[in-house]
């Protein structure tokens, strides 16, 4: 079973009346064998549009995040944080698209990937 946290936890109290700056999820990526099927299936169902889609991976964006599909042999599925010091992460790589960024691995094995803040 669960445990949930209690509103009552020092997780979830402000610890000043000084609202802090929070990281932006810039998107989450799922790996699925075929783009293409992956894009459709997507659209058909939901109010998203297609930023980008290729052979090999399509970026969907919905009102709050990103849904990036890839295959699972190219990209690890991962949540990508933007933050303005990536680079203090590791060395960054240039994507095809002009984005930057290094994926770094959890305590728990789950790949991050850290995006330079444009």
């Amino acid at each position: 079973m669960a445990t949930r946290l209690s509103k009552k936890t020092p997780s979830t109290k402000r610890t000043s009346a000084k609202k802090r700056k929070l990281d932006h999820i810039h998107h989450v990526a799922i790996s699925v064998p075929n783009i293409a099927k992956g894009v459709k299936w997507y659209t058909s169902r939901f109010d998203c549009e297609v930023e980008y889609a290729d052979k090999t991976w399509a970026l969907l964006a919905f009102a709050n995040c990103k849904l990036a599909l890839v295959l699972p042999k190219e990209h690890p599925s991962h949540f990508a944080l933007s933050r303005p010091d990536a680079d203090t992460f590791g060395k960054l790589v240039t994507h095809r698209d002009g984005l930057k960024s290094v994926y770094l691995t959890d305590a728990f094995g789950n790949a991050v990937e850290i995006l330079e803040k444009r």
